[in-house]
């Protein structure tokens, strides 16, 4: 099976600076690792593992799961919530790249594997 890995660009809403405050972040699927999980990294050494199905939900109404927490933003925007002991990282994003992100995790996982 192939690792699905799509680059996205994200607001961090949690943190304040000058002018745009988008970063790069990676979205990334390993079907060999864990079929059922998605993760997300950060800049920096931030990467969040949670479930597939938590992201799809969570782009059509609240959803959350231990520390992940996910809701439509409007028509386009989707945001994400990382909850840690140090306190929290709201990220948001435009719904389409997460949206084209599922898409293609699933188009991976229904692929057979050559033998």
């Amino acid at each position: 099976m192939s690792v699905v890995e799509q680059y996205a660009r994200a607001h961090i809403v949690t943190e304040t600076q000058e002018g745009e405050n988008a970063v790069p972040v990676v979205l990334r699927y390993d079907p060999e690792t864990d079929p059922r999980s998605v993760r997300i990294g950060l800049p920096g050494p931030h990467e969040w593992e949670f479930s597939r199905e938590l992201l799809e939900r969570g782009l059509r109404a609240p959803a959350r799961s231990g520390d992940v927490e996910i809701w439509p933003c409007g028509r386009v925007q989707a945001v994400l919530e990382f909850h840690t002991p140090q306190g929290v990282t709201v990220v948001q994003f435009d719904a389409k790249a997460l949206i084209r992100f599922l898409r293609r995790t699933y188009t991976v996982a229904a692929t057979p594997v050559p033998h």
